[in-house]
């Protein structure tokens, strides 16, 4: 997590905010928060604000639900043939992704 802030906060012109799960490592003591970049927690079970639930339960819902895995190697290229699947689908990640409330394109 530290690498990707690090990452994030060189590559910002300006200043940053990312929205975060309630994942252990996105507030673990020892991140060094960049200056310009602001954490900012979801509530929690609110996938109407963060899609990429919405892209996960798709993911295992179409592709990866209802199937026994031999091994850690096959559960991961099941995962890899899945989210090439999906990505390959013209329209897939902007449908499952946007949200009609939060398009402000027309305001400018």
């Amino acid at each position: 997590m530290q690498i990707h802030l690090d990452m994030i906060s060189q590559s910002v012109e300006g200043h940053a905010v990312i929205l975060l799960d309630g994942a252990g490592w996105h507030s673990a003591n020892s991140l060094i928060i960049p200056k310009n970049i602001t954490l900012m927690k979801l509530p929690p079970y609110s996938p109407e604000l963060n899609p990429k639930e919405n892209f996960w339960q798709s993911l295992k819902s179409i592709y990866l639900s209802n199937k026994v895995f031999a091994s850690v190697d096959h559960i991961m290229d099941s995962c890899s043939e899945a989210w090439l699947d999906f990505v390959n689908i013209k329209g897939n990640v902007k449908k499952l992704c946007s949200r009609k409330w939060a398009d402000l394109s027309h305001l400018i």
